[in-house]
């Protein structure tokens, strides 16, 4: 069978959907597209339904070698057919021969490639996620063939610009406070809160160590405990610890709030050395923007 001739494999390139969940019992993260948004974006244009996509961080190159249609989304890597440069957030017929590329980083971290229908590899523990630390799935390499049916017709298809994101916005981090709130004095608090953290080298998948002014909680440490997706720790040494995809599955480290997950998502398309700060929101309001968010995206509607 086949479908796209990986010709550059790229920085890190591997295949996702939203994560896999039920399964942090086990110690199996949750893992999934770093940015939800651009991913959604890209199985909508399709019409996919629970399909993967591959998440690209610059510099992939590959072959079709079986005409299909794909989508593109996320963030600028230079998109190119056969050496010319395309625009994303849209979908397009590939046929065989055309080499496709994502040659440089023009703003944010990750673009997701779609095809229609999805590729063919099989789920594990319900999920396409590849999660490396856990030998779940593995990176793309040189010479693999990424396989999907072939797809000869369907309508051309965008994003309209409004809900196009502009990466190079500063950004600002929604958090609810959590039940732990009470380790932090109002001082520490309002400290947080109106200080710039900036993105350090130690930030991955599973998390990204922040820097600014230190916050001192009032305990050290509490007894471990399971940690959801974008929960914010406050280590000893009083960095904030923003946690992401595949953190881990339990921490001792008491948290300061959680940050709405569509930030996140936003937040996986900026670099090391970006600035970032936090503001309050309640949890009524977190979980309806949430909703909305998705509901939005489980519309089938034209938009």
């Amino acid at each position: 069978m086949k479908g796209f001739k990986v010709l550059q494999a790229g920085l890190f390139t591997t295949l996702q959907d939203q994560g896999r969940n039920g399964y942090k019992h086990l110690g199996i993260t949750e893992s999934g597209a770093m940015d939800e948004y651009a991913y959604l974006w890209s199985q909508k244009l399709l019409n996919n339904k629970n399909a993967n996509a591959l998440e690209v961080m610059v510099g992939l190159k590959i072959e079709v070698q079986e005409s299909t249609i794909i989508a593109i989304c996320g963030a600028d890597l230079g998109f190119e057919i056969n050496g010319m440069s395309k625009p994303i957030w849209q979908t397009y017929s590939v046929q065989v021969g055309d080499v496709l590329s994502f040659p440089k980083r023009v703003s944010g971290q990750r673009s997701y490639l779609a095809v229609k229908d999805g590729f063919h590899t099989k789920k594990e523990y319900g999920s396409y996620a590849t999660t490396l630390k856990e030998n779940i799935g593995s990176k793309v390499q040189k010479n693999d063939i990424l396989t999907f049916t072939t797809q000869m017709n369907y309508p051309k298809k965008y994003v309209k610009k409004a809900y196009i994101p502009n990466y190079n916005k500063t950004l600002t981090l929604r958090l609810s406070l959590s039940y732990q709130d009470r380790y932090f004095s109002q001082e520490e608090q309002e400290k947080f809160f109106n200080s710039d953290y900036e993105i350090t080298l130690e930030s991955n998948r599973m998390g990204a160590k922040l820097k600014g002014k230190p916050i001192s909680p009032k305990e050290n440490g509490i007894i471990s405990e399971g940690i959801c997706f974008g929960s914010v720790q406050i280590p000893q040494d009083g960095q904030p610890i923003l946690l992401l995809k595949e953190r881990q599955t339990i921490g001792g480290y008491p948290k300061i709030g959680t940050v709405l997950a569509i930030d996140c998502f936003r937040f996986a398309q900026l670099s090391v050395g970006d600035k970032v700060r936090f503001e309050k929101i309640d949890l009524k309001m977190a979980r309806e923007k949430t909703l909305k968010f998705y509901n939005f995206f489980k519309d089938d509607k034209e938009d």
